[in-house]
């Protein structure tokens, strides 16, 4: 299956291509006359909500191209924090952008509470039909910055089942052997190549 990645990310696309790739399945970056396409973020509560708008965003952006017959991905992730009753969630990339990780950090200078938890989901949507999977990674928000890796919450992510870096200090590898982003690809890896057989 040649699979159209709706995502400005690179990171994201690489690790795509390392989960799927192995299967057959060719994951390149959905491009729109060159360019990864801009999405209007659409103000909802759940992640699976704003994934599915985003595939009806990319879809529309190639009718009528040679791209029309492809399969489109769309990842959508968040980190949900315990204490701040799951704040960011399906705003987290909106939050990042306007406090930032500092503000992140400020907000939970009164609390030991510092559960949280990372959660993703992966569609792959083609000819009306979709293949869905989720993951998640618990984890914890550390005290301050760490690290130079990854992107987004990675610098103040430091997951359970690592050995207390946080994400942006591990290599990739690691980070996605463990993330919710790796979880919800090898879920969809599974689940593609059981609709294949």
């Amino acid at each position: 299956m040649r699979i159209l990645f709706a995502t400005g990310n690179p990171h994201k696309v690489a690790e795509a291509v390392q989960m799927l790739s192995p299967l057959g399945h060719g994951v390149e970056p959905l491009l729109v006359d060159g360019e990864a396409p801009d999405f209007v973020e659409p103000q909802a509560e759940g992640l699976e909500a704003v994934a599915f708008a985003k595939i009806e965003q990319a879809r529309m952006m190639i009718e009528g191209t040679e791209l029309e017959d492809s399969a489109i991905m769309v990842e959508d992730s968040g980190l949900f924090i315990d204490s701040l009753d799951g704040f960011p969630g399906a705003y987290s990339s909106f939050v990042e952008g306007t406090v930032g990780l500092d503000g992140i950090l400020r907000l939970l200078e009164e609390t030991d509470d510092r559960g949280a938890e990372y959660r993703a989901v992966a569609i792959v949507d083609l000819d009306g039909r979709t293949w869905q999977s989720n993951g998640v990674c618990r984890g914890r928000i550390s005290e301050e910055m760490l690290g130079t890796g990854g992107f987004g919450y990675d610098p103040i992510f430091i997951p359970n089942e690592g050995d207390g870096r946080t994400c942006a200090q591990m290599s990739a590898e690691d980070k996605s052997a463990i993330s919710h982003r790796g979880q919800a690809l090898k879920g969809l890896s599974e689940v593609l190549s059981s609709a294949s057989r």
